[in-house]
């Protein structure tokens, strides 16, 4: 399946879940002209959604995500932005352009959206702040947070096992070497933060709730199901825990439920906005 149609579905996903007074919060705490970075960019939405709901309109915007598709989908999607908003698009790892960077260039404020729980948050979070400027402004929307429910039940202790197995892999999950997610990623964050010296400012929480009205999925939001019953199957295939004709009878019949437009998808997340610390010392710390 293809990764950046997926991006492009999950946007109306994303337009419902984003909790509405953390947002309302972020456009309160902006200041004017922002300089800003996001990371985990993808194609490009949530510049988009800045633009469009008007928190932006100039400044400058610097999106960073490691898959070059999806710089180059961004570049066409955002060719229609403010021209007093200056657009920077980089196709890097962020780590490495952390490194590169190395404290020559801040930002105001630092955007991860649906990213962070692809990460390892404890050695991340360094990284990412080193981005920012003393006192800089941190939103981080859509971190999950241990919940992936689908509806209609097709076997409850099987469905039960599939989710639990899913979200191990969340949890064992290395990539480059390093460790790579946590499925409770959400709740996490509050200690993680604190540890860094981070003011948590607004907290709410931004479930994916994903149901067909009269049959028919909004938008593309039935490619964004049939993707996420294809990442569980990745996920899972071979899985010593499962058997194997019993999870592809299962796979085939929640793709079939998204087919009759009959699947419910709720996934649990969490929204923050914060601030680092006011000093180098204390950032350091």
């Amino acid at each position: 399946m293809d990764f950046p149609r997926y991006l492009a579905a999950k946007k109306t996903v994303d337009e419902r879940a984003i909790n509405k007074e953390v947002w309302q919060a972020l456009r309160d705490h902006l200041p004017p002209a922002p300089v800003i970075i996001e990371v985990g960019a993808g194609i490009g939405t949530m510049v988009e959604r800045l633009v469009e709901q008007g928190f932006i309109w100039q400044g400058r915007y610097t999106a960073v995500d490691h898959h070059p598709a999806n710089i180059a989908m961004a570049r066409q999607r955002l060719a229609h932005l403010p021209p007093a908003l200056r657009l920077e698009l980089v196709a890097d790892d962020l780590f490495a352009f952390a490194r590169r960077t190395d404290g020559r260039n801040r930002w105001d404020v630092l955007i991860a959206h649906a990213v962070l729980d692809l990460l390892d948050i404890p050695s991340a979070l360094p990284v990412l702040f080193s981005l920012l400027k003393p006192g800089g402004l941190f939103y981080f929307s859509l971190n999950f947070d241990g919940a992936t429910i689908l509806e209609p039940a097709i076997d409850p202790a099987f469905d039960a096992l599939v989710q639990q197995l899913y979200h191990r892999t969340m949890d064992e999950r290395v990539v480059g070497g390093r460790p790579s997610g946590d499925s409770r990623s959400g709740r996490h964050l509050f200690t993680q933060l604190k540890n860094q010296g981070a003011d948590i400012v607004a907290v709410g929480s931004s479930d994916w709730v994903v149901w067909a009205r009269h049959g028919c999925y909004p938008a593309d939001e039935a490619y964004f199901l049939h993707f996420i019953i294809n990442t569980m199957h990745k996920a899972l295939q071979g899985h010593t825990e499962l058997d194997t004709t019993q999870f592809d009878q299962w796979i085939a019949q929640r793709h079939a439920q998204i087919e009759r437009g009959e699947l419910v998808y709720i996934a649990h997340q969490l929204d923050f906005l914060g601030r680092i610390p006011s000093t180098e010392t204390a950032v350091a710390k």
